[in-house]
């Protein structure tokens, strides 16, 4: 025969007064139900109801994350700055600076720590600071490409190679020199190199003009495979225009320009 209690047929003077003894709930083990205001929890013995006069939603506070055994996040909490940059840094390897294209997935993840790091740029003013900048940097990643027909006509699908980006800024002159190295298969693996020289003024807190200035490929064997193609090359890499430094530190530069390109830079001692 089944006998049910109602706690509330109970006379006040026949509950017990000492405090019960500690029930052993299970991590993870509760159920909330907002709309019956009602908070279950499992214990050894099953589930118990607790009637919730003023029901609010639960939340585990991050101090017990200990208790819980798992990693808690508290909302609205930032991911480190070097912790950004480690991903963005492998998000970035074995894509080639992004020069042949990489998938729209890859983009959007290189695209998103990017504005991570933009949103916690310790350099607010760069161009305040432009002793950050000063010196030679190696591009890691741009959203310049080099596709279908005009990779095939620079021959930068089997014959020519391209080898590492540089930038180097000389704050006190206002000056900036781009230098793309290729290699050449076939002609006992020749370097060479194309060099852009710029001129840039500061022009708000974040922005530089930059106007094109000369441009040179040496050695002349590599003028010479370039030379029928030459505007072409050049399109891609002139840097005229403005560019906005976004995020730069002692390690890492980050800059957008007028035609909408993303520039991911690390400092170099080449």
């Amino acid at each position: 025969m089944e006998v049910r209690i109602a706690l509330s047929s109970i006379p006040t003077s026949h509950l017990l007064t000492s405090a019960p003894r500690p029930m052993k709930v299970e991590k993870c083990s509760h159920r909330f139900f907002p709309s019956e205001n009602h908070l279950e929890i499992k214990t050894r013995f099953g589930w118990s109801s607790i009637l919730m006069r003023h029901a609010e939603p639960l939340m585990v506070a991050k101090e017990n994350a200990e208790l819980l055994g798992d990693e808690v996040t508290t909302a609205g909490e930032t991911e480190p700055v070097e912790q950004v940059k480690k991903h963005l840094y492998q998000a970035v390897s074995g894509v080639n600076r992004g020069i042949f294209g990489v998938t729209s997935d890859k983009k959007s993840e290189i695209e998103g720590f990017v504005k991570l790091l933009e949103s916690q740029n310790p350099t607010p003013d760069p161009t305040t600071s432009l002793d950050k900048v000063d010196g030679c940097w190696k591009l890691l990643f741009s959203t310049i490409t080099i596709l279908g027909a005009k990779r095939t006509k620079l021959g930068l699908r089997d014959f020519i190679s391209l080898g590492d980006f540089f930038q180097s800024i000389d704050v006190a002159k206002g000056k900036a020199a781009n230098v793309i190295r290729f290699n050449v298969r076939g002609l006992n693996m020749l370097n060479g190199q194309l060099t852009i020289q710029a001129s840039f003024k500061i022009v708000s807190k974040s922005r530089v003009n930059i106007s094109y200035d000369n441009s040179t490929i040496t050695p002349d064997q590599l003028m010479n495979l370039f030379r029928k193609n030459y505007d072409i090359l050049l399109s891609i890499f002139n840097p005229e225009g403005w560019l906005d430094i976004t995020y730069v530190d002692e390690s890492l530069r980050i800059g957008r320009d007028d035609k909408g390109n993303i520039f991911i830079l690390e400092r170099s001692e080449d």
